[in-house]
C-alpha cells in the first residue's frame, strides 16, 4: 500500500515538474511553438561532422534549475515550512526535528494540498499535449490557469494592489493580473499568513516559559535556565493536545482543503 501511495506522489511530482518548468518560458512559447530538435548535425567542407545544441533546449535546461524556486514561490510550501520552523523555535528545540525532516514534511504536505491543482493541470494541459491534441503554447496557457486560480485565492487584495502599483500595471479583473505581479504578491501574502499562524502558535509556549521563569525566580533559582526546565512541560503539552494533528489539520484547512473551500 505504501509503495502505491509513494508511486502516485512521485508521478504527480514529475508531472508538476514538467508543467511548472514550462511556465518559466512564456516569452519563448509566445514567440514560436516549442517543437524543437535537441541536437543538430552539420557536415563541414572537409567531411567532418559538427554538433550544435538548440538554443531553446539550453534555455529549457537552464530554466529547470529554477524548479526548486518555483515550488517555493508558487505553491503552499512557503507557509508550511515557515510555520514548522516557528513551531520548533517556540518549543525550544534547536535541532529536532531536523531541517531535513521539516522540509520533507512540508514537501509532501505541499503535494497533498496542491493535488487538485496538479490534477487539473495534468488533465487540461499535460495529457492533451502528450497526446498531440494541443500545441505547447496552448498547453502552457492552460497549465497557468489552475495555478493562477490557486494563487489568487491565497493572495490578499491589498498585496495584489500594492504590487500592481509598483509595476505600473492596470487590470480590470484579478484574472488579468500578470504572473510577474501575482507571484511576488502571493509570496508576501503567504509570509504574512505564516507569521500570523506562528504568533498564535507561539503564545501557549510563551506562557509556559513565563510561568516557569516566575516560579524559578520565586524559589531563588535564578542561576537555573528557565528554558531547560520548561522544555519537558512544553513537549508534554504539545503531545497531550495532539499537537501534530492539530497543526497539520490547521495548515491544510487554511488552504480550503477539507472545508468545502
Amino acid at each position: 500500500m505504501m509503495e502505491i501511495v509513494m508511486s502516485g506522489l512521485f508521478r504527480k511530482a514529475f508531472s508538476a515538474a514538467v508543467i511548472l518548468a514550462a511556465l518559466l518560458l512564456p516569452a519563448v512559447s509566445q514567440a514560436a511553438d516549442l517543437s524543437m530538435s535537441a541536437m543538430t548535425v552539420t557536415k563541414s567542407a572537409g567531411g567532418s561532422e559538427e554538433y550544435s545544441i538548440s538554443v531553446q533546449v539550453l534555455i529549457l535546461m537552464t530554466m529547470l534549475t529554477f524548479l526548486p524556486s518555483i515550488i517555493i514561490m508558487m505553491t503552499s510550501f512557503t507557509r508550511i515550512i515557515v510555520v514548522l520552523g516557528i513551531l520548533r523555535q517556540a518549543i525550544g528545540l534547536q535541532q529536532s526535528p531536523s531541517n531535513q525532516i521539516l522540509v520533507g514534511i512540508a514537501l509532501f504536505l505541499t503535494f497533498f494540498i496542491m493535488s487538485p491543482v496538479l490534477d487539473e493541470m495534468n488533465t487540461t494541459a499535460l495529457q492533451p499535449y502528450l497526446n498531440d491534441q494541443i500545441t505547447s503554447k496552448e498547453a502552457f496557457e492552460k497549465a497557468q490557469e489552475p495555478l493562477r486560480k490557486f494563487m489568487l485565492q491565497q493572495t490578499r487584495v491589498k498585496d495584489l494592489n500594492s504590487f500592481m502599483e509598483y509595476a505600473g500595471e492596470k487590470a480590470d479583473t484579478p484574472e488579468q493580473v500578470p504572473l510577474k505581479v501575482l507571484i511576488p504578491a502571493f509570496m508576501v501574502s503567504e509570509l504574512k499568513t505564516a507569521f500570523q499562524m506562528g504568533f498564535m502558535l507561539f503564545l501557549p509556549f510563551l506562557v509556559i516559559d513565563l510561568v516557569t521563569a516566575s516560579i524559578l525566580m520565586a524559589m531563588g533559582m535564578m542561576m537555573l535556565s528557565p528554558a531547560l526546565i520548561s522544555l519537558p512541560f512544553k513537549l508534554m503539552l504539545f503531545v497531550l493536545v495532539d499537537g501534530w494533528s492539530l497543526l497539520i489539520g490547521t495548515l491544510v484547512s487554511s488552504f480550503g482543503i477539507g472545508t468545502g473551500g
